[in-house]
C-alpha cells in the first residue's frame, strides 16, 4: 500500500505574515484516487498547491511525491506531474488544432486523442478560433491541453474557473471516465462543490484556518442520507 501513495503531505503549517492559513493538515493520495480539496476562496486551497509545487516552503510540515522531497523534486518525477493553476491563459490568436499542435512539441508523451475527445464534446471545429469561444470554452481549451500531456499525476486549481454549470457537469463526467480509464491520479480544488459528487473518490473539506473533514466520498455520503455533498459542505461551512 505504501509503494500506491503518489501524495503524501504530513503535519503542513502555513502562515501569511501573522495570518494562519492552517496548522497541521496531513493527508495521502493513493495511485488512481481522485481527491478533492474543497473550501470557500481563501481557505488555503491554492497555497496548498504551490507547497504541494514546490513553489512555497510550509512554515512546518513537508510534503512528498513519489518519495521525493517536493523542494528537491526531480525533473523526471516532474515530468509525470500535469498542474493546472488557477486562471486559464491562452494563445487567443490560434485555432483548436493549431494550439494542440504548439503544445504537443513539449511532451514526449502527448496523448491528442484527450484533447479531441473533449473538444468533440464542446461540438467545435478543429479550425474554429479561440478569440471566437465563450469564456468557458476557453476553460475546456486549457483542461484540454492539461489531459493531453499524459501525466501520471493531475494537480488542477480550481478547475471549474470561468465554467457554467453545463460545462462542468460535462468537464467532471469526461476527467472522471479519462482518469479511470488510463489509471491517472488526480488532486484537485474547487470553491464550487455542485457536480463534485460523482467524481471525487476521496474529500477534504478545510475552513478558514482549520480541516473539517477528511473522508471518502461514498462513506461520507452513507453518513448523511438525503443530503448532497454541497449540503454537507454548507452544513459544516455555512453559506458561501
Amino acid at each position: 500500500m505504501k509503494n500506491d501513495i503518489v501524495i503524501s503531505c504530513q503535519n503542513l503549517t502555513h502562515y501569511y505574515g501573522k495570518r494562519k492559513i492552517y496548522e497541521n493538515l496531513s493527508f495521502d493520495v493513493t495511485k488512481g484516487r481522485i481527491v478533492g480539496l474543497l473550501g470557500k476562496n481563501g481557505t488555503g486551497k491554492t497555497t496548498t498547491i504551490n507547497i504541494l509545487m514546490g513553489y512555497l516552503k510550509p512554515r512546518n510540515g513537508s510534503c512528498r511525491i513519489y518519495g521525493e522531497d517536493v523542494q528537491r523534486i526531480s525533473p523526471l518525477t516532474r515530468q509525470r506531474i500535469a498542474l493546472l493553476l488557477e486562471g486559464h491563459v491562452q494563445y487567443e490568436y490560434m485555432s483548436i488544432s493549431q494550439i494542440e499542435k504548439f503544445y504537443r512539441a513539449f511532451y514526449p508523451r502527448w496523448n491528442a486523442d484527450a484533447y479531441y475527445g473533449l473538444m468533440e464534446k464542446l461540438h467545435v471545429a478543429p479550425g474554429q478560433k479561440i478569440s471566437r469561444m465563450s469564456n468557458g470554452q476557453r476553460s475546456q481549451v486549457a483542461l484540454g491541453l492539461i489531459l493531453a500531456q499524459n501525466a501520471e499525476l493531475l494537480v488542477l486549481d480550481d478547475f471549474s474557473l470561468g465554467l457554467d454549470p453545463g460545462y462542468r457537469r460535462l468537464f467532471c463526467e469526461y476527467l472522471r471516465d479519462y482518469a479511470k480509464a488510463e489509471g491517472k491520479t488526480v488532486f484537485l480544488t474547487s470553491h464550487i462543490i455542485q457536480d463534485l459528487e460523482k467524481l471525487v473518490d476521496e474529500v477534504i473539506i478545510m475552513d478558514y484556518g482549520n480541516i473539517l473533514l477528511q473522508q471518502e466520498a461514498k462513506k461520507l455520503m452513507e453518513n448523511h442520507p438525503g443530503e448532497t455533498l454541497e449540503d454537507i459542505f454548507i452544513n459544516l461551512t455555512g453559506k458561501y
